[in-house]
């Protein structure tokens, strides 16, 4: 099978040749530079640059000479602007602090502070305050809380939206357009489109990384304590959200076609590692509403499939999102209380294709040995693979001290 095919296979729960696998296609799929530098000097490639296209979690573009020698089979369609709000482009050097070499967006502007710790400006503008922090020794960024006193009489749904979120403009449209053309005429990868559009509440965009001067719900504490004591204002924000997004949504059709295979909504947790974040009530409330109407729209419209990250324990919102019309379910966390693969897949087989799931990321592949990796991903793959459903990932992306050998014991199937 050619990689499109067996990915087809996979997502509409028809057994492929083999599972389909997926490697830097999302921002929750991906692997961190450091550990990318070292994968890829173990492959004996020396071509290429290592370029950090996420600068938030500092996840290095996965280049071709590495997807091949892999046996990678998707490739995502993504915007070129980062979670700070600045394109990447007129790429420039950067160290990081284990002394791995990457290139960063000429974009990336940042300061060495007295502690060691390196902090980054939204949009690269150095007269807004910094919003994101790697601390001395570190390997990625934290969201720097920006959250200014409230006062609950200016409280803006309107304004906070406005600057969160924005209508894809005409150069936008015109890049979703020629990129996913081009890999569709000249390669044969299953192709993602990175949308993300109904991501209601993720936590990661809360603060305002990209945003100059946040204003509004911003600390992620408040913002948790809000969605109880502040209902109607989130509830406001996510109903202009998603009016601003079904107008995205339709547009992002029209620029994409029939050539994406699926296409990633929402990076929303709502597990967390040992039950729900929030109770399933408020889900069917909240959020559940709003999820059925974008997933309805992509069913009537497309012949995509819908592609929900959420990390944690979610058992308890399974039936909900199958309601919802949730296709594929990421990361999917086997550690977490409830998510053992026999009980997904034996119960929800059916209903949810697993984007992930190959091995224990928080232990066996962080601290095992090879061959606990090589063991466990191959149980995990034939537990999940029977009958397609399956798509083979790590649990999240591939952090940054994970031992090179297990890295290449997961991989190298």
């Amino acid at each position: 099978m050619t990689s499109r095919e067996r990915l087809r296979k996979a997502i509409h729960h028809e057994q492929p040749d083999r599972p389909p696998l997926d490697l830097g296609s999302t921002l929750v799929t991906g692997i961190q530079a450091s550990a990318y530098a070292r994968l890829k000097k173990s492959l004996g490639i020396t071509t290429g640059t290592i370029r950090v296209y996420d600068p938030y979690q500092m996840l290095a573009e996965v280049e071709e000479p590495v997807k091949k020698a892999l046996g990678v089979d998707t490739f995502g369609i993504q915007l070129p602007t980062t979670m700070f709000g600045y394109r990447n482009e007129h790429w420039k050097p950067f160290r990081m602090f284990d002394g791995t070499e990457v290139e960063v967006s000429g974009h990336f502007e940042y300061d060495v502070q007295p502690s060691g710790d390196i902090v980054q400006y939204p949009k690269g503008d150095r007269s807004a305050p910094p919003s994101g922090r790697m601390p001395s020794g570190g390997y990625y960024f934290d969201t720097i809380i920006r959250q200014e006193p409230i006062d609950e009489s200016k409280l803006d749904p309107r304004e906070w939206v406005a600057q969160t979120y924005s209508l894809y403009t005409e150069e936008e449209l015109r890049f979703i357009e020629e990129t996913s053309r081009w890999w569709y005429k000249n390669s044969e990868y299953g192709l993602l489109g990175n949308f993300w559009g109904a991501g209601f509440g993720d936590i990661s965009t809360v603060p305002g990384p990209a945003v100059l001067h946040p204003k509004g719900i911003r600390d992620p504490e408040e913002w948790y304590v809000s969605t109880l004591t502040r209902k109607e204002y989130v509830n406001e924000i996510f109903h202009l959200q998603l009016e601003l997004q079904m107008k995205n949504l339709a547009m992002y059709r029209q620029a994409v076609g029939d050539r994406i295979d699926v296409v990633v909504m929402s990076g929303t947790d709502f597990g967390s590692q040992n039950g729900p974040f929030i109770s399933p009530n408020a889900y069917r409330e909240m959020f559940k509403p709003l999820h059925a109407v974008m997933n309805g729209w992509v069913h009537e419209h497309t012949g995509w499939k819908t592609f929900y990250h959420t990390c944690g324990s979610i058992v308890a919102y399974l039936d909900d999102f199958a309601e919802a019309g949730v296709d594929i379910l990421n990361p999917v966390q086997i550690s977490a209380a409830g998510m053992s693969p026999e009980v997904l897949k034996g119960k929800y087989g059916e209903k949810f294709v697993f984007w992930g799931g190959a091995v224990d990321a928080q232990h066996t592949l962080a601290f095992g040995t090879a061959d606990q990796v090589r063991q466990e991903a191959s149980r995990n793959s034939r537990t999940f693979g029977v009958g397609g459903g399956f798509v083979f990932n790590n649990v999240h992306n591939i952090q940054a001290t994970v031992p090179t050998e297990n890295i290449l014991a997961l991989l190298q199937r």
